[in-house]
C-alpha cells in the first residue's frame, strides 16, 4: 500500500507539471486542465480510492494557500479597496448563503434551511486561482487584480463562519437558523481572529529579524500559518483571517526587517508550495467526482442534482452581478464631486499646516507625520482618477466567479449522517466544476473583446526610475556629508571619501547594478566602504517605506525598486 502512495504521489506530480507546461502553451487555465486530468485518471483501471479528509484540506493546505497569497499583496492595494472586498467577501457571502438557503429549501422541501444555508456558504467564496493566472497573461488592470486577490482571501473566512454557524443548526428540530448568533459568531471571528493574527505576525517577525539565515527564516515561515490558525480556531475565531493578517503584516513588515536574501529566499519557496497545494487540490476534486457521484445515487436522481445545480449556479450569478451594481453606479455619478471635495479638503488641511510654527522637535515630528498624510491622501486621489474602477473591470469581476479549494473542502465537512448531505455535497462540487469550466473558459474572451489598455514599458521605466532618484536623493539629506560620517568612531579615509563622492555614491542611489568594485583600496578603507554602502541602503529602504506608505506610485513600481535595491544589497556583505 506504501509503494502504493508512492506512485500515486508520484504520478500526480508529473502531471501537475505536465498541465503547467501545456497551460502555458495553449493559454487554458491549468486549473481547468487538472480537474479534467483528475477526472480521467479515475477511470485507468486499477486506480485506488482514495478519500481526503476534509480538515486536512482546511486545517493542512487553506492555511498555507491562503499565507503565500497574503504575505505577497501590497497592503497600499488593498487599503484602497478594502470597501469593495469587504462588500464582495462579507456582506455578498452572507447575502449570498441565506438567499441560496431559502430557494432551496423552498424548491426542495426535503432540504432543510439550514442545510440549504450551509451549502450557500460553501459555494459562495470565489476562488482567484484559474481567474489571477488568465489576468496576468491577458494584461487585466492591476486594480481588478487586486479586488480578485483580496476578495478570494477574506471570503472565506466568511463563508466558514456561516457554515460553522449552519452546521450546528443543523441538528436543531426544524432546522432552525439563528441570524443574531451569526451576527455575533461573525463579530467574535473577525475580532478575535484579527488580533491573533496580528499578535502572530509581530511576534515571527521580530523573531525571523534576529536570524542571519534563510534556511531558520524559511521554516519558520512554514509555522506562521499554523501558529495564526489553530489558536485562532481553539478560541472560536476566524484561523482564515488569522492567516491572512499575519501574512498581510509579514509582508509589510518583511520588507523592512528581513535581509534581501532571506525575501528572495522565501519569495521562490512560497511560490512553489502554493504551485504544488493548488494543482494537487484541483486535480484531487477531478478524482474525487466520480466517487460523490456514486455517494449521491441512493439519494437522488439525475434530474433532481441537475436542476438543484443549475439552481445554484444561476442565484451565484444573478447576486453576483447584482451585488457589483452599486460600485458601476458609484463610478458613474459622484465620482467627479468626492474627487473634488476631498481635494478641496486636503487643500485647506495644506493651508492650516502652513499656518503653524513648531516648536521643538516633537512638534516638527508630528508637522512631518501631518505631511505625509497630506501627501497619502492627494496619492489616493490621483490613484482614484490615473486607475478607476470603470464598468468593463466590473464586468471582469462578475465574470470572474470561479469556485475552487475552499468549496471542495468545505462542503465535505457537513455531517455524513445529515439527511440529504451527499446530495448536497455532490451539487457544490458541480457547481465549482461548473463554473471552472463555464467562466474559466469564457473569461480570456471576455477580457480580450474588453481591450483593457496596460501601461507601456517606457511609463514603468519612467516611474522606476523617478522613484530611484527620489529615494537616492532622499537618502543622501538623511546621511549629510561624507566627511562627517564615522565608521568605530574614526573618520573615513579621505581618498575613500574622494572616490565615494565621485564614483560610489551616485552609482548606489542610482541603483545602478554595475558598482565599482574599487580592488585597489585599503583592507580598512574596504570595510569603511562596506558600511557606508550598508548605511545608504538602509537610508534608501527607509525612504522607500515612506513613499510606499504615501503611494505616489504603483505598487508594481515599489516592488520592482525593491528588487533593485536587494540586488545591490546582495553584490557585497552586508556590514553593520
Amino acid at each position: 500500500m506504501d509503494h502504493q502512495i508512492l506512485l500515486v504521489a508520484g504520478a500526480a506530480l508529473a502531471i501537475m507539471i505536465a498541465a503547467s507546461v501545456f497551460a502555458r502553451r495553449t493559454g487554458v487555465a491549468a486549473p481547468l486542465l487538472l480537474v479534467a486530468l483528475g477526472i480521467g485518471a479515475s477511470y485507468l483501471p486499477s486506480t485506488p480510492v482514495i478519500h481526503i479528509e476534509p480538515e486536512i484540506v482546511l486545517a493542512g493546505v487553506l492555511p498555507l494557500l491562503l499565507y503565500s497569497t497574503a504575505v505577497q499583496l501590497p497592503v497600499l492595494d488593498i487599503r484602497r479597496n478594502l470597501s469593495l472586498i469587504a462588500w464582495l467577501s462579507v456582506v455578498m457571502v452572507i447575502a449570498s448563503s441565506l438567499a441560496i438557503g431559502a430557494v432551496v429549501h423552498a424548491v426542495f422541501p426535503s432540504i432543510s434551511f439550514a442545510l440549504g444555508v450551509a451549502l450557500g456558504a460553501v459555494v459562495s467564496p470565489t476562488d482567484a486561482v484559474a481567474a489571477t493566472a488568465i489576468g496576468h497573461r491577458l494584461g487585466l488592470p492591476p486594480r481588478v487584480m487586486t479586488v480578485l486577490e483580496g476578495e478570494s482571501l477574506v471570503n472565506d473566512a466568511s463563508a466558514l463562519v456561516v457554515l460553522r454557524t449552519a452546521i450546528a443548526s443543523i441538528g436543531v428540530v426544524g432546522g432552525g437558523f439563528s441570524l443574531g448568533h451569526t451576527a455575533l459568531d461573525f463579530g467574535w471571528a473577525v475580532i478575535g481572529g484579527g488580533l491573533i493574527g496580528a499578535v502572530v505576525g509581530v511576534l515571527t517577525v521580530m523573531l525571523r529579524q534576529r536570524l542571519d539565515d534563510p534556511v531558520l527564516n524559511t521554516t519558520i515561515s512554514f509555522a506562521v500559518p499554523f501558529l495564526a490558525y489553530f489558536p485562532a480556531e481553539e478560541l472560536h475565531a476566524s484561523g482564515v483571517l488569522a492567516v491572512v493578517v499575519a501574512g498581510l503584516l509579514t509582508g509589510v513588515r518583511g520588507s523592512k526587517k528581513f535581509s534581501a536574501r532571506d525575501r528572495q529566499t522565501q519569495a521562490t519557496t512560497w511560490t512553489t508550495i502554493s504551485f504544488l497545494l493548488e494543482s494537487a487540490v484541483f486535480l484531487a476534486m477531478g478524482y474525487q467526482l466520480p466517487q460523490l457521484v456514486d455517494a449521491a445515487r441512493a439519494e437522488t436522481t439525475v434530474g433532481e442534482i441537475t436542476g438543484l445545480v443549475l439552481i445554484v449556479v444561476g442565484l451565484l450569478v444573478v447576486l453576483r452581478f447584482i451585488g457589483l451594481a452599486w460600485p458601476v453606479l458609484a463610478g458613474r455619478f459622484g465620482r467627479g464631486d468626492r474627487n473634488e471635495q476631498q481635494r478641496t479638503r486636503l487643500t485647506q488641511y495644506e493651508e492650516k499646516l502652513n499656518s503653524l510654527n513648531p516648536e521643538g522637535e516633537r512638534e516638527e515630528t508630528r508637522v512631518a507625520w501631518a505631511r505625509r498624510r497630506l501627501a497619502r491622501g492627494r496619492a489616493d486621489v490621483e490613484f482614484e482618477e490615473r486607475e478607476p474602477l470603470t464598468s468593463r473591470g466590473i464586468l471582469v469581476l462578475a465574470w470572474a466567479g470561479m469556485r475552487g479549494v475552499v468549496t471542495v473542502a468545505a462542503v465535505q465537512t457537513i455531517p455524513a449522517e445529515t439527511p440529504h448531505a451527499a446530495t448536497v455535497v455532490l451539487a457544490a462540487f458541480l457547481v465549482a466544476l461548473f463554473t471552472l469550466v463555464v467562466f474559466g473558459l469564457t473569461l480570456p474572451w471576455v477580457i480580450a473583446r474588453l481591450k483593457f489598455q496596460s501601461e507601456s514599458a517606457e511609463d514603468k521605466r519612467d516611474a522606476t526610475q523617478a522613484l530611484l532618484r527620489q529615494i537616492g536623493a532622499a537618502a543622501i539629506d538623511a546621511m549629510g556629508p561624507l566627511e562627517e560620517q564615522t565608521v568605530a568612531g574614526e573618520p573615513l579615509d579621505p581618498e575613500l571619501v574622494s572616490t565615494m563622492k565621485e564614483r560610489i555614491i551616485p552609482r548606489l542611489v542610482s541603483a545602478s547594478r554595475q558598482l565599482p568594485a574599487a580592488a585597489a583600496a585599503k583592507p580598512d578603507s574596504l570595510e569603511q566602504m562596506a558600511v557606508v554602502q550598508r548605511r545608504y541602503l538602509d537610508a534608501m529602504r527607509d525612504a522607500l517605506g515612506i513613499e510606499r506608505s504615501i503611494g505616489a506610485y504603483s505598487s508594481a513600481t515599489y516592488r520592482q525598486v525593491e528588487g533593485i535595491v536587494d540586488s545591490i544589497e546582495q553584490r557585497f556583505k552586508p556590514a553593520r
